[in-house]
Parts: structure tokens; C-alpha cells; sequence
């Protein structure tokens, strides 16, 4: 009966390492994430509407019809990134992910408090690049420091109704992500 017992201990063991090593390795092996999935309709450093989902196809997975969505693909190895974006009448958010898909901030219209989501994104090494401006303070420039040097913002405009889905693709139309000097 304790042989039994030890059997049973050790292959529950075993299970639970195996299980273990699969969650944690199986999402870096992954080869269809989302940095991949939007590669061939997104541009580097560019919004690029994602296209709405349908029963049949959808750009990424568990899209929400409610929502008209933009991205843009960042690569920072060639300076800062000046983003912006209108907000919607209903409800604008933006996520920025790493290349690895981890979420590093996100912001909505409600907490930006303005008309217009304005923000630079950089790397903490750029970050530290910048002059010290007094003139400049933390109000005026929302800063974004970015773990990795690419990555994904996706911004989303909420349509409370399936009719005011073109005024919140509107919104996202006059969203900008490009380079500083540009």
C-alpha cells in the first residue's frame, strides 16, 4: 500500500513539473502572437486600422465588434515615437505591449482628461538623453518609458451602438505614431 502511495505521489509530482515547464515555455514557442499576426498588416511606426471581425475571420482573437481598433508597431532603435490620438464621444483607450505581448501601460480618454491623448514613448536610455528643460514639467509631456525597443500600442474607440461605428473609426483615423523628428 505505501509503494502505491509513492507511485501515486511521484507521478502527481512529475504532472505538476511538466504542467509547470508548459505554461511557462509554451508562450515563448508560440509563433502566431499578436507582434506576429499583425506583422503583414501593420507598417513600422504607423496607425493602421485593424479590419472589423467577422464569424468567420478575425485579425486577432476574441475581437469585440463593439470596438473599431487601430495599432501601430513601434521600433524605437531609430529615436522617440510622438503618439497621439483623438478621443472618441464615447470611449478611447491605448495599451502599449513589448514584443512579448506584456502590458506596460495603458490610458483612457477619462484619465487623460483632454480632447487629445498626446504622449512620447522612448526607451529609459533615451529617457535619459533628454535635456533638462525646467520650462518643460511633468504636465506639460506625458513620458512613456518602454521596456523593449519594439512593441505595440493598440488604441480602441467604443461604438455604444452598431450606427456610430464609422464616427468611432473617424476617431481613430486621426491617430498619429511616428518618430520625433518627423
Amino acid at each position: 500500500m505505501i509503494r502505491l502511495l509513492l507511485w501515486l505521489l511521484g507521478g502527481v509530482l512529475l504532472g505538476g513539473i511538466v504542467h509547470l515547464a508548459s505554461v511557462l515555455i509554451l508562450p515563448r514557442m508560440a509563433t502566431q502572437d499578436a507582434y506576429s499576426r499583425l506583422s503583414p498588416l501593420a507598417q513600422i511606426n504607423t496607425v493602421t486600422p485593424i479590419p472589423a471581425p467577422t464569424p468567420e475571420k478575425a485579425a486577432m482573437p476574441f475581437m469585440d465588434p463593439a470596438f473599431a481598433m487601430s495599432v501601430c508597431r513601434y521600433d524605437l532603435s531609430e529615436g522617440p515615437l510622438k503618439f497621439s490620438v483623438p478621443v472618441s464621444q464615447a470611449y478611447t483607450s491605448v495599451s502599449f505591449y513589448t514584443r512579448a505581448e506584456v502590458a506596460y501601460y495603458a490610458i483612457n480618454d477619462r484619465a487623460a482628461g483632454r480632447r487629445v491623448i498626446e504622449l512620447d514613448l522612448m526607451t529609459t536610455a533615451q529617457r535619459s538623453d533628454l535635456p533638462d528643460n525646467e520650462e518643460i514639467t511633468a504636465a506639460d509631456r506625458l513620458i512613456v518609458e518602454s521596456p523593449t525597443l519594439t512593441g505595440l500600442i493598440v488604441i480602441k474607440a467604443l461604438a455604444p451602438e452598431p450606427g456610430l461605428l464609422p464616427m468611432a473609426r473617424n476617431a481613430l483615423a486621426g491617430a498619429r505614431c511616428q518618430l520625433q523628428g518627423n
